[in-house]
């Protein structure tokens, strides 16, 4: 159920059409730098907004370090979503000086 960022990257290139990034962090959170491509779906908001989600995919979620999107990742699970929460986050995203993006837009 956990994933490097190193990981994540190598499925968002692989495996593109079944890889769905959503981002469980606070709006300003994401607006300062997300994944490329990842949703913004607030922790608070996953389960309000999860049937928004496809059960055919596989889900990556991510937060800061990590801590939230496993809260997101396990709770989902259990809804029967195929869910990865990539450990250690944006923050390690940006460590691995990999592309983010700014703003409100994936």
């Amino acid at each position: 159920m956990h994933v490097t960022v190193a990981e994540l990257r190598s499925a968002m290139r692989t495996d593109p059409d079944n890889t769905v990034v959503v981002d469980v962090r606070e709006p300003n959170e994401y607006d300062a730098g997300h994944v490329p491509g990842a949703t913004l779906m607030p922790l608070a908001m996953v389960p309000l907004k999860h049937s928004e989600l496809p059960k055919d995919k596989t889900i990556y979620l991510v937060c800061q370090t990590g801590g939230r999107s496993f809260t997101a990742a396990t709770w989902l699970a259990q809804q029967g979503y195929d869910v990865r929460n990539v450990t250690g986050g944006t923050s390690d995203w940006i460590m691995n000086g990999f592309e983010v993006t700014n703003g409100r837009n994936p």
